[in-house]
Order: C-alpha cells, then sequence, then structure tokens
C-alpha cells in the first residue's frame, strides 16, 4: 500500500501500472457468476492484455475523451475491465443498477449523452438487450449498445475481445494523448432521485482516491488482504471498495454478482477474503447462515457495514458467528465513506455510532442558521473535504456547498464529544430499503395517477433486515371504497417501475395528517409507522 494518503494528483491506472510493473503474475480478479460452475480469475498481467484491447476497441467505436461510457452490470469481470479501459482513454465511466427499467435508464442515458452502453443479454431473467433496444428511438445520441451473451454487431465480445484492436494503433501513444487529469471527471454516478429525478453526481480521480487512500489506511488494508464485494459495484460502496481499492492497494478482488449468503459461504472457504463492505441486510443474512459454519469465515478481519444504523441484537450475533470486527460507516454518493469507527473502538461504537471523520474528510452539525450546535445536540449534517463530489450534472443549481466547503447533506445527526456522529433522521424525503434509495417523489407521482388514489404519502417503516421496507399511506377518490396492496403494486409494475421501490404495506385513511397550509405531515405518519411490522409471507 502506498505510505502516504495525501492528495497526489495519481489516477487509477498509475497504480495499475505499478502493480503491473511489480508483479504481473499476481492474482487481480476472482468473479463468481450464478449459475457457472467456477469463476473466471485473471492476474493483473492477463487482465491488462483484455483492457488494453478493449481501451483501443472503444476508441476505434468513436468514444472521445470526457465522453460517457455508461454500463448496466451486475458484479461480472466485464465490468472492472471496461472502467480500466475508460480510464486508459479518458472515457467518463457511468455504471447504472441492473434494477434500473425504462423509466430511468430514458432519462439517464440521455441526460448523460451517453454515446456507449453495455448491457448483458439476460440477467436473474431479464432482457436487458430487448428494454435497451425499446429505447433506442428515444436516445440518438446512444450509437453503440454491445450485448454481453449476444449476438451479430451488437456483440460485446465480437466487437472488443475478438478482435485485436491493439494492433490497429499505437496503444502507447493513444494512452497518453488520452490521459486525463487527476480533476477531470471520471465517473458519473446517478443517485437514486429522491427530488423527483435522479442527479448525476461527478467524481474525479482525486476525489475518489482521496477517499480511498484514508480508507484503507484507516483499516489497516494492504497488498495481502483479499477484497470481498457482493454490494452491487453500481453503487459507489462497491464501485469504491470492490473495484478501485483493490487496484489501489494491488490486492486480489473477489466479486460475488448475485448475493446468497450460503454462495458467499462457499466463496469464502475458497477465497479466504479478509475484508468486505455491504449494508445492513448483507450482514444479517450471513450471520443467520454462519451460526454452524464459523470456519468458512475464519480469515475475515472487517465486515464494514453501512447505508443503516447495526441493530445492536446483530452486532451480538455477529459476535458469536463472525471472527470480524464490525465496522460501522455512513457516506453517500457524493462522498464516499466520510465517517467510520476505527477497529480498535469498542463494538458499541459500531452500534450507536456512524463513525469518526476519515483523514482528509470533516463533518459538522449545525442549527437552521449553520451555527455548530453543542455535543449530543441534534441539526443538520455538513461534510467537506477531499472525496466531496465537484457537481451534479447540468444542475449546477443543486450543488450545495457554501463559501467554506460545507456540504450540506439533507441528513439529521448528532455529534459526540469525541466527534462520533449518529445519524438521527433525514430532512431529504427519502426510504433507504437495503441501503438502496428509494424515489419517494418518483413513486408517489405515478401512485397519483391511479385512478383511486386521491392523496398519498410514502415513508419507511423498520425492518430489522432492510432497515426499511416502503409503506405507502393513501386516501381515496369518491367512488372508490379500498384500494388493496396488490392492486397498488401492479399499477406501478405497469409503469415500469422497479421492483426494489415498490411499497410492501399499504393503508387507506379518511386523510392524510396535514398542516393548516395543507402540507402533509409525514413525522405523524413515520410515528404511526413505528409500530408496522411486514407479515413476513409478503416480503420481497
Amino acid at each position: 500500500m502506498p505510505n502516504s494518503i495525501a492528495c497526489n494528483d495519481m489516477i487509477i491506472t498509475d497504480y495499475w501500472n505499478s502493480q503491473l510493473s511489480s508483479d504481473p503474475s499476481a492474482r487481480a480478479l476472482v468473479a463468481y457468476r450464478a449459475g457457472e460452475d467456477g469463476p473466471v480469475s485473471f492476474t493483473y498481467g492477463e487482465l491488462d492484455v483484455v483492457v488494453t484491447r478493449m481501451a483501443a476497441g472503444l476508441a476505434a467505436l468513436g468514444v472521445e475523451k470526457d465522453g460517457v461510457v455508461s454500463c448496466q452490470l451486475p458484479n461480472w469481470w466485464q465490468m472492472t475491465a471496461l472502467f480500466l479501459a475508460c480510464a486508459r482513454i479518458g472515457a467518463v465511466f457511468n455504471p447504472l443498477m441492473p434494477i434500473f427499467r425504462e423509466r430511468e435508464l430514458r432519462f439517464m442515458l440521455g441526460h448523460a449523452r451517453t454515446h456507449l452502453l453495455v448491457v448483458p443479454q439476460h440477467f436473474k431473467g431479464f432482457d436487458y438487450a430487448g428494454m435497451v433496444e425499446g429505447l433506442r428511438a428515444d436516445l440518438p445520441e446512444l450509437r453503440h449498445v454491445l450485448v454481453i451473451g449476444g449476438n451479430g454487431d451488437n456483440s460485446f465480445e465480437q466487437q472488443l475481445l475478438s478482435r485485436e484492436w491493439e494492433k490497429t494503433c499505437d496503444t502507447q501513444a493513444l494512452f497518453g494523448q488520452r490521459r486525463p487529469h487527476a480533476d477531470d471527471v471520471m465517473q458519473l454516478l446517478f443517485t437514486s432521485g429522491t427530488t423527483g429525478e435522479p442527479k448525476g453526481v461527478l467524481h474525479t480521480s482525486n476525489t475518489l482516491l482521496n477517499n480511498v487512500r484514508p480508507y484503507a489506511e484507516r483499516l489497516a488494508l494492504g497488498r495481502d488482504d483479499i477484497v470481498y464485494m457482493a454490494s452491487p459495484m453500481a453503487h459507489q460502496t462497491g464501485f469504491l471498495y470492490g473495484m478501485v481499492m483493490p487496484i489501489y492497494l494491488g490486492a486480489v478482488a473477489v466479486l460475488q454478482d448475485v448475493w446468497d449468503a450460503r454462495t458467499a459461504l462457499k466463496v469464502a472457504t475458497t477465497e479466504r477474503p479478509t475484508f468486505t463492505m455491504a449494508s445492513t441486510p448483507f450482514l444479517a443474512d450471513l450471520v443467520e447462515v454462519a451460526v454452524d459454519h464459523r470456519e468458512a469465515l475464519a480469515s475475515l478481519r472487517i465486515f464494514v457495514s453501512a447505508g443503516a444504523p447495526i441493530p445492536e441484537s446483530l452486532v451480538e450475533r455477529a459476535g458469536v458467528s463472525l471472527p470480524a470486527k464490525i465496522v460501522s460507516a455512513w457516506g453517500m454518493t457524493e462522498t464516499g465513506a466520510a465517517t467510520m469507527t476505527r477497529v480498535q473502538d469498542d463494538p458499541e461504537r459500531a452500534i450507536h455510532t456512524d463513525g469518526l471523520a476519515l483523514p482528509l474528510m470533516a463533518v459538522q452539525v449545525v442549527d437552521d442558521d449553520g451555527l455548530p450546535v453543542a455535543a449530543g445536540t441534534e441539526g443538520h449534517l455538513q461534510v467537506r473535504g477531499a472525496s466531496l463530489f465537484i457537481g451534479y450534472l447540468k444542475r449546477p443549481d443543486l450543488y450545495e456547498v457554501d463559501a467554506q466547503g460545507w456540504f450540506a447533506t439533507g441528513d439529521l445527526a448528532r455529534m459526540d464529544d469525541r466527534g462520533y456522529i449518529r445519524i438521527t433522521g433525514r430532512t431529504k424525503d427519502v426510504v433507504i430499503r437495503g441501503g438502496e434509495n428509494v424515489p419517494v417523489v418518483e413513486v408517489e407521482n405515478l401512485l397519483y395517477k391511479h385512478p383511486a388514489i386521491s392523496a398519498v404519502a410514502l415513508v419507511g417503516c423498520p425492518d430489522e433486515r432492510l432497515g426499511e421496507r416502503v409503506c405507502a399511506y393513501v386516501t381515496l377518490n369518491e367512488g372508490f371504497a379500498d384500494l388493496l396492496l396488490e392492486d397498488a403494486v401492479a399499477f406501478l409494475l405497469e409503469h415500469n417501475l422497479s421492483r426494489n421501490y415498490l411499497p410492501e404495506y399499504l393503508e387507506v385513511l379518511p386523510a392524510l395528517p396535514r398542516t393548516p397550509s395543507g402540507k402533509i405531515q409525514k413525522f405523524k405518519l413515520h410515528e404511526r409507522a413505528e409500530s408496522i411490522r411486514i407479515d413476513p409471507a409478503r416480503r420481497r
């Protein structure tokens, strides 16, 4: 691991090249794909051959420096290779969550002016190639769609892997001309649209690597660690700590594309991972199956949990089932992990706090006037530092950074006298289900189109495994006596909403609680939802 976490203007391919010079025969990537007998493995040298070919191929297909390459892929090896290929030619890498469907993709690809898109032919039974083909008429700037497992002209394999693109040009000269500056945009990652439409978060090499460096430093991770990642790499968690960090460390990354705790045990038995990071549901599932298989996870030294508070009972059970130290963290797409407990902290810190600011970052809690509050007092959480994003694509008006560099996170928090924070609520209208932000406004707007619904409000109800589940409170138009959850879900699916955003509880009320001015009082609905427990038979 490099000795300094300070800003140094290096880009990811510098660390990649360093490892190639040091030991090209070292393992770089092991990818487990559901339904296949064994993993696909690459050394650093083997993967570099593929990356070089892909990078030359992307340039030949017309991808320009600063052009956007999007991909909607699970944790497959092709995603890491595509990211590195984009870095080689200075293209902006835009990973998209596999759960997104027509509504989200139409906006995101159009907003990004994506030139080239990579998708699977099928994943988890869904036809991605067919979905994208149906969108082409709405996306005139999308010139190429490459399909992994496809046939003919749109085949990813035929277009980028089978052709010897590296022999058609001087790749060393190409990569030298296209080398991005560390302050150039390298990643475009969309949020889940809590304000009505997704926001395109822009990161540079400096902002991303200035998160990875102190993160690895705090956890004392190094070249000999084995990074296991089942959290989606189209999320900032998976991207930073399953894709970027192993390259920075010169370590090996072990990927799993479909989360299944029993599969994770099998992978761990073979690969002996030392580190992983995921949201609380992953930890809960792993603890559940690890009770009688502690030896399978004997190598696991650190489990970083973020995205939702860790229930005390879960940490207690993890202490029995897992050898790993449980570390709590908080962050955003806009910052990466900004706070994190330390390995040497007592377990209660991971239960009752979301950690201490990482080096190169700072957090503060302020009142409505922007003044710092006393320790233990709830206020608005602000963050600033080296890993803060540089803006939202085409939306400078939403970049809420003040003259001192403080970014308004939209979260409420308390800070203790040692600098540890605890997220206590959200000023943003959002439900976080299993670490995934549910775009509340978008779902509500769709439900308002249902003929039976006159008013609707979505809030989160507590769930030990996922943190929150989506609850819908509605009032009905005259002439409608009732509305079943199943009917509302069917309506949303007809409108191409992702299944992860569907409500799992619906209650018809005679009226929604409102202020004198007519604004829905969601805090009262949150109080009502506190007692809800979703029937396991209804859970997805």
